[in-house]
């Protein structure tokens, strides 16, 4: 019971309980956009053969998105260019660094102005499809909200669930 500021009266507060285990160390990624949790495994090359704990909560209530999920992989790290994929398929996506079962480092993600080598231009006349020389793919961000991405060579616009479907290796 937790006492009232008003009036002192006692208040039954819902007790949360922890439905994932703790990991000593490794990652969490908190606040995903409900659904995605299956696309922030692939990115990260997590599947049936990975060999570390890895636990996945899908349409978990949230007071800021309605819904979220979350992904805690335990051991492992996120470079730049995998921070950079989950900004674009879940621009509101935290990272906790976990360091002996404490948070050691805490950010939220952010599209970053320019997005290299990440997604291939759906385009078949741009020159990142054409060439016989590899050319690496530029977009530029237009708008955070809703996403709009800009092809720097073909201008091609991409929005919304069209970018997530091109994503390149």
């Amino acid at each position: 019971m937790v006492k009232s500021k008003n009036k002192g009266k006692k208040i039954n507060k819902p007790k949360r309980t922890l439905k994932i285990e703790k990991i000593k160390n490794g990652i969490v990624i908190d606040h995903i956009k409900q659904g995605k949790a299956p696309e922030v495994l692939r990115i990260l090359g997590i599947d049936e053969n990975f060999p570390g704990i890895v636990s996945v909560a899908i349409n978990v209530p949230s007071r800021i998105l309605g819904r979220k999920d979350m992904v805690k992989v335990e051991n492992r790290d996120l470079n730049g260019k995998e921070v950079n994929k989950i900004a674009i398929i879940s621009p509101d996506a935290t990272i906790n660094k976990i360091r002996n079962y404490k948070v050691a480092e805490k950010y939220k993600v952010s599209l970053p102005k320019e997005i290299v080598g990440i997604i291939k231009c759906p385009n078949p006349n741009c020159v990142t499809n054409k060439s016989r020389e590899p050319v690496i793919s530029r977009f530029i961000v237009k708008s955070k909200k809703p996403l709009i991405l800009s092809c720097t060579y073909c201008e091609r616009e991409l929005k919304g669930e069209e970018i997530h479907k091109i994503e390149s290796k």
